[in-house]
């Protein structure tokens, strides 16, 4: 080769340049916002997107790999205006001149808020915020589940408005970051091992709390993931949502079976308030107290009107003895009416007798009546004797039963100081006041010394 001529240039494969051009892109370029309109989006099965990022004058070729996308609130199509974080590269295999995403949002303001609309939009469809799939909160609470973080001001507001009106129920607080990247995953994963421990009978929840206290969208942006809303329309436990401010709205609030303005209101919706619960307690004391008393003024009627019909024994017994008075004069009524009309036949059969009067018949027969009126009268005799004994026995037998005559026999009846009747020694105490009834008057006595019936007969 002449030393005046030039070297002969190096030659490049098309695929060294290529690799080249991409080396000098991507070492030249840091990580850089673009900012522009999406076109010709394409998502194959692969899960990555492919689109081109124009403006009025130009376009670049963009690629974002599954991996990146799925971090992305919402779902990017063609006319999105969006602000893209990425590098500047190249694809051999063509040569094109292309960017890699690793992260985009929509253009300007709102883009939070127009992901939550999109969010909110498809879960409408899918009637996940129908009102006939929301559970009824139960009317008493005995154990709550909390699901928040332990140190924000949201679990403070809640135990101390639960201190406050139903100090009796039970709080078990599930801890969880409530923003950042990981705090979705743990709400929902929260969500899900209350409902296991309660199917499985470890600990019985009666509803669950999910919220947080204040802050901006992006603060309270994870209870606007979507896994979130899944896992509250999932639970088997009512949930109550409780984020933010009273103007703070989330898609947990719209997913969830009840949405209180805050984490105190909340609080007040599952507790009742124990000043009320109080008063009916009282109301119902004070109905309790005048039943009472209307049972105890008709019970005292009623017994008035019980010792009112109730009568003596003595009473009884001069009634029964007045009884017995009458059967006798009865008795002795009959068997003098009976005696009369044997009588009074015999006088007419002595009339027929005497009519047809032949002496030796009538002197035989004279002789027969005699007997027949002595046996008669014999009868007559022993069936007033029988009677007499008899009444005699019944008296007697009366008498015997009568508690007078017991007590006219020396005996007393010992009662207690309720009026009671003393049967068992058993029943006393040494120093108990008790009556004893005497056929006249009565003795009030105190019991000194107390035995038993194995001792008396033993004595």
């Amino acid at each position: 080769m002449s030393p005046f001529q030039s070297p002969a240039p190096k030659t490049l494969t098309v695929s060294q340049l290529n690799r080249q051009v991409r080396s000098l892109l991507e070492s030249n370029f840091d990580f850089i916002w673009v900012e522009g309109e999406i076109s010709n989006f394409a998502e194959p099965s692969s899960g990555h997107w492919y689109f081109s990022l124009k403006d009025g004058a130009a376009q670049v070729r963009c690629a974002m790999f599954r991996n990146r996308n799925q971090r992305i609130r919402f779902r990017p199509s063609n006319g999105s205006a969006i602000r893209m974080r990425c590098r500047v590269s190249l694809y051999e295999g063509r040569g094109e001149f292309q960017l890699i995403a690793e992260h985009i949002e929509q253009a300007g303001a709102g883009a939070l808020q127009a992901a939550f609309e999109q969010l909110k939009a498809k879960l409408l469809a899918e009637g996940l915020f129908a009102a006939e799939r929301k559970r009824a909160l139960p009317e008493q609470i005995s154990r709550l589940g909390i699901i928040t973080s332990p140190s924000g001001a949201a679990i403070h507001d809640i135990l101390t408005v639960l201190a406050r009106r139903w100090p009796a129920i039970e709080v078990d607080i599930l801890p969880v970051a409530v923003q950042g990247e990981a705090a979705a995953g743990e709400i929902a994963a929260a969500i899900a091992r209350a409902n296991r421990l309660h199917s499985a009978g470890k600990v019985h929840f009666d509803a669950l709390i999910v919220g947080r206290g204040g802050g901006s969208l992006e603060d309270l942006w994870a209870f606007n993931e979507e896994i979130v809303a899944r896992a509250i329309v999932a639970s088997q436990l009512p949930i109550v949502s409780a984020v933010g401010h009273e103007v703070d709205f989330t898609i947990a609030d719209m997913a969830a079976d009840a949405r209180a303005a805050t984490p105190s209101a909340a609080a007040e919706l599952l507790s009742p308030d124990q000043n009320e619960w109080l008063q009916r307690l009282r109301n119902l004391e004070l109905n309790l107290q005048r039943q009472i008393q209307r049972k105890i003024m008709d019970a005292k009627r009623e017994l008035e009107q019980l010792r009112k019909r109730l009568r003596h024994p003595g009473q009884q017994l001069r009634e029964q003895a007045q009884r017995l008075d009458e059967m006798e004069q009865r008795l002795v009524r009959a068997q003098h009416q009976q005696l009369e009309r044997r009588r009074s036949q015999l006088q007419l059969l002595e009339s027929r007798l005497m009519a047809n009067s032949p002496q030796t018949a009538v002197t035989q027969l004279q002789g027969e009546v005699a007997k027949l009126r002595q046996a008669l009268e014999a009868a007559m005799q022993r069936k007033l004797q029988q009677a007499a004994t008899q009444l005699s026995q019944l008296a007697k037998l009366l008498d015997s039963v009568s508690p007078l005559a017991t007590l006219d026999r020396g005996y007393s009846l010992i009662t207690t100081a309720e009026g009671s009747v003393l049967r068992d020694s058993s029943t006393v105490e040494v120093g108990d006041r008790l009556t004893a009834r005497l056929a006249r008057g009565s003795l009030s006595l105190s019991v000194e010394a107390i035995s038993s019936p194995e001792e008396d007969r033993k004595n």
